[in-house]
């Protein structure tokens, strides 16, 4: 859902795209909301409400009259870019609605926060009941950044001073706080080293309440402190949609964004066809490929543990369709103009002109624009060093398409991507490229409604570039710039066949005919695959998600997840603990070796309670140790090595996290083994390769293996 804005803010018109997309981007002014400026930081123009929004909501109604308050202080944590300034003026208008103010709180708050010499004060007081339409005593304070410092106070010794007077003064004063955690732990560190008892309890409350951990407690409000709720910004994802929504948020801002009202109409684009935003406008209309995306941003969340902020978002969305915006020297750039200069370079290159980079790579700037290859980026800039060297021993210096494609790939090394986005888009390459989905994988396409293997194309395209291109355009597989640029390189794949060509330096020619027939085969893989969320390991994060929606273990998925875990930490019907080594050391030899051993240790899903706070995150299992549990966190990589193991894979070639996540979870099960004077579990010492020792009758018994006592 969505809140307009007030009619003043939509007189300015509508804003045409892809243009206008440019301004979403989070180095730009859509990238930076400051409080009550409805001209920053609101790139589609209205309000995404987000449970927490409406949350916030629902708590200012409790204070207008005849209502039972809620908490008197809210601290909202999170990093830049989480939405806080926005979360905060929607309270406040909600508050003004509340009491009867009939506008004048707002009024107040935004003098307050756009003072004449611009420099905008931490924290902010207001008396609200003399502006409520029923005079009431109730004080208001908001501190929209806590990391501002005063007078070269430190940020978290202001917090813990603020906290403590708001606190003093009772049900008469709100708190409402914006804070990272970085302050949080400086203030908790303050209050360590100034011996402040109730200022480190409530610090440390608060920061546990909005950690990730197994038993992390109610936030709203928070544990133990009635009066105080916490929520942490970054928790949620904004990709999924919402129990009690009708899309997410995340939805909202790519429906804001190709919808067809903001663009430039039907023919007015002076790229036309081929210009790669408007393709890619038109690509996304369609719901398979939208609700793609949109999966494929999820499984990032999931598999890498990160969470999408309302600025990364914007800011992904302005890349993949309408470019950087930047042109030679750092000019901004109109991106259908910036297409349509391409388009033209590239008519010069396709009659043959002298070739120039700008003329040669215009094809391939063209394709690369289009937002699947936006998503997908990344190619080996490292080769086109080589590839040079092969163009010159051939001869091919007059040939467009073989320039263009190193000078393309020589392009690919830095500066392409917007730095708001860039190490977040790096890892959604590496862990999600469609270029290395399984070849078993099935594409649906027109006139195969039962999907297409992907080894389908890989075997045409390594025969030859022509023989793939026939077979995608025989299905639509390709966009109008994309079976251009692969007639080109299918063109250029011939040329290398010729035995003039080949007959001087067989070799190069191989291998750059290797490169090419390579270079297009990835290029028709993320064009299908990004479009139809086709990538690597696509089938464990479909499994994982499930796991996680099931994270109070209500179903059979992570109770199954459960019982393969304890495969893995077992060793059959026993657990072992090396009682000669620490953590990270390697066992010694067989004969130097002292290892305890008890009784297999259970493993079950972790009963999750998340009321008052956002939905978890991770599902966690528990470890029996006696009448305690060990948690550990079911991670995309832990998940991702069981499904493995069940298929055959071996244990020793699970990855490196997989297995320090295993042998620490090992090694703090083995410290309480150990410290426990009262283990139940017949416990029995083996030394070296056959002693061993166990207790009976009260005395240490030893047996060597296979021998009677």
């Amino acid at each position: 859902m969505a809140t307009e804005l007030p009619v003043s803010d939509q007189a300015a018109g509508p804003i045409v795209f892809p243009q206008g997309l440019l301004d979403w981007s989070g180095s730009r002014s859509g990238g930076v909301r400051r409080l009550f400026d409805d001209k920053s930081g609101r790139p589609g123009g209205i309000v995404i409400e987000t449970p927490l929004i409406q949350r916030l909501q629902n708590w200012a109604r409790s204070f207008g009259p005849g209502k039972d308050r809620g908490p008197l202080i809210v601290i909202l944590v999170g990093g830049p870019g989480n939405g806080k300034t926005e979360a905060i003026e929607c309270t406040i208008r909600e508050l003004d609605g509340a009491l009867g103010c009939n506008g004048r709180l707002v009024e107040s708050l935004i003098a307050a926060f756009n003072p004449a010499d611009r420099k905008v004060p931490r924290r902010v007081s207001l008396d609200v009941g003399v502006l409520a339409a029923e005079p009431v005593k109730l004080k208001l304070e908001i501190v929209q950044d806590a990391t501002i410092e005063i007078d070269r106070t430190p940020a978290g010794k202001l917090l813990i001073s603020e906290l403590g007077a708001v606190q003093s003064i009772g049900s008469d004063s709100i708190y409402l706080c914006c804070v990272n955690r970085g302050v949080l732990d400086d203030a908790l560190i303050h209050s360590i080293e100034a011996g402040d008892a109730e200022a480190k309890q409530l610090l440390e409350a608060i920061v546990q309440a909005v950690s990730l951990a197994s038993k992390a407690p109610s936030c709203w409000p928070l544990k133990g402190f009635p009066d105080i709720a916490v929520w942490p910004m970054d928790a949620e994802t904004l990709v999924e949609q919402t129990t009690g929504a009708s899309k997410g948020p995340g939805a909202s801002i790519l429906g804001w964004a190709i919808d067809q009202a903001r663009w430039l109409e039907a023919g007015q684009c002076p790229a036309g066809a081929y210009c790669p935003f408007c393709t890619s406008r038109k690509t996304l209309s369609a719901s398979r490929e939208f609700d793609s995306l949109l999966l494929m941003l999820r499984w990032f969340e999931l598999g890498s543990g990160k969470r999408w902020a309302f600025r990364d978002l914007f800011s992904l969305v302005s890349f993949v369709l309408a470019g950087n915006g930047v042109g030679k020297r750092g000019v901004p750039l109109d991106p259908c103009r910036w297409a349509a200069d391409l388009v033209e370079a590239d008519k010069a290159a396709a009659l043959g002109s002298k070739p120039t980079r700008e003329n040669s790579s215009a094809l391939f700037m063209l394709a690369a624009a289009q937002y699947q290859h936006a998503l997908f980026h990344r190619w080996d800039s490292a080769s086109a060093s080589s590839l040079g060297q092969d163009i010159k021993e051939l001869g091919l210096k007059d040939d467009n398409t073989a320039l263009g494609l190193h000078h393309f790939i020589q392009s690919r090394k830095s500066g392409y991507v917007p730095a708001s986005i860039d190490g977040l888009l790096g890892s959604f390459v590496d862990l999600l490229d469609p270029a290395l989905a399984s070849p078993d994988a099935n594409v649906v396409l027109w006139g195969a409604p039962d999907g297409i293997r992907l080894r389908e194309f890989d075997a045409r395209f390594s025969r030859s570039v022509q023989d793939g291109l026939d077979f995608a355009i025989s299905h639509r597989a390709v966009s109008p710039i994309e079976r251009s640029l692969l007639s080109r390189l299918a063109e250029l794949d011939e040329r290398l066949l010729l035995p003039a060509v080949r007959r001087k330096r067989p070799t190069a020619a191989s291998r750059m005919q290797r490169y090419v027939r390579d270079f297009s085969s990835r290029l028709l893989r993320r064009s299908v695959g990004a479009r139809q969320a086709i990538v690597p390991d696509m089938e464990t994060f479909e499994a994982f998600q499930k796991v996680v929606a099931d994270a109070d273990g209500t179903g059979h998925e992570l109770l199954e997840v459960a019982h393969q875990v304890e495969d893995l930490l077992n060793r059959g019907d026993r657990f072992e603990v090396s009682l000669t080594t620490t953590f990270g050391q390697p066992l010694p030899p067989q004969r130097g070796r002292a290892v305890l051993v008890v009784s297999r240790r259970n493993v079950s899903p972790r009963e999750v309670e998340y009321i008052g706070r956002p939905p978890p995150a991770l599902s966690f299992l528990d470890v029996g140790l006696g009448e305690s549990f060990q948690p550990i966190a079911l991670t995309f990589q832990l998940f991702k090595a069981v499904r493995d193991l069940a298929l055959g894979l071996s244990p020793a070639s699970l990855p490196r996290s997989v297995l320090a996540l295993l042998d620490t979870t090992r090694a703090r099960m083995a410290g309480a083994i150990v410290r426990d004077r009262n283990v139940q579990d017949r416990p029995n010492i083996i030394l070296g390769d056959g002693l061993e020792i166990s207790r009976q009758k009260g005395r240490f018994v030893s047996v060597r293996r296979g021998a009677r006592p």
